[in-house]
């Protein structure tokens, strides 16, 4: 039984799980992850390796490791760039924790990793060309054609939520300024955090995400409108992938994924948008739910470089 590791680096807790070439999980740990400090990080990398292989039975060190992270790799100089765990920036995250494991690592995108989960054994089976779009903290997205994650010469292939929204209604302009430096990117509207601010701006009101959707289910006459507002938004944001990449599924993560009335209202107010006289492009919830970027990780590797 060959294994490959994968790790789910995020801002606020790490991941790891040892995983079989047929998918299935043999080891599981999480750790809180040591925010602010770059060296603390390795180490608790390498710790939380150790003890998946430990647990999954493994006697050598030969299992690669494939990590998702909050950010990317500069092809220009082989440092982390536009990562959210800002401590990672400028570091050669892959080198160092080669050095610390003593296996093969790989690093990518935590939102490529989602959708080559759900491409490869989720949602998006089966599928030539996946489209995996995570609404939450942030919004990113990851694109698989033909069971390998797109990344770019720049390395930012999919950087979905840093493009202005589309189609933009008179009192979305400039919109809210985004941590990138500019105002009005998808991010600032599509993610959790531009939800909540969305219902907060409207009613002086500040609401979680799950306590807007509650209160519309209620009756809530504000928080309806926020989630129409929204889904409209999302219409927009997506048909212009739809345009551009015409994939062959849409898999949607991340909190707001759970939403379920996005699967019916979205794909019925896209075709306005989209540059087609039908659009068959199914909208579906992922099927690995929160293991979805850590199982992406570990199919960074592919079973003939095991």
């Amino acid at each position: 039984m060959s294994l490959r590791i994968g790790i789910d680096l995020g801002g606020t807790k790490i991941e790891a799980i040892a995983l079989t070439d047929d998918g299935r999980i043999q080891a599981r740990r999480r750790v809180p992850a040591p925010r602010g400090d770059y060296h603390a990080t390795v180490t608790a990398l390498r710790d939380l390796t150790a003890a998946v292989a430990a647990e999954a039975g493994e006697t050598t060190t030969t299992a690669p490791v494939g990590v998702g992270i909050p950010g990317t790799i500069s092809p220009a100089t082989g440092l982390i760039k536009n990562a959210n765990s800002t401590w990672l920036i400028g570091h050669p995250l892959d080198h160092d924790l080669t050095a610390a494991t003593g296996r093969r690592v790989r690093l990518a995108n935590d939102a490529n990793c989602f959708a080559l989960s759900e491409a490869s054994d989720g949602a998006g089976a089966g599928k030539a060309v996946v489209f995996g779009a995570i609404l939450g903290t942030g919004c990113g997205a990851g694109i698989v054609v033909d069971g390998r994650a797109l990344t770019g010469p720049n390395a930012i292939a999919g950087e979905w939520g840093h493009n202005p929204l589309p189609w933009p209604q008179p009192d979305e302009l400039p919109g809210p300024l985004c941590y990138c430096g500019k105002h009005g990117c998808q991010e600032t509207f599509l993610s959790g955090t531009g939800l909540e601010l969305d219902f907060s701006t409207q009613t002086g009101r500040d609401l979680d995400g799950p306590a807007i959707v509650a209160a519309a289910e209620a009756g809530d006459p504000a928080a309806e409108a926020t989630l129409r507002r929204y889904e409209h938004r999302l219409a927009r944001g997506l048909a212009t992938i739809l345009n551009v990449l015409d994939p062959d599924i849409v898999v949607l993560g991340g909190g707001l994924s759970n939403l379920t009335r996005l699967y019916e209202t979205v794909p019925r107010l896209w075709g306005a948008y989209v540059f087609s006289d039908t659009v068959t492009t199914p909208l579906v919830k992922n099927h690995h739910g929160d293991s979805s970027g850590v199982r992406g990780a570990a199919w960074l590797w592919a079973p003939n470089e095991i």
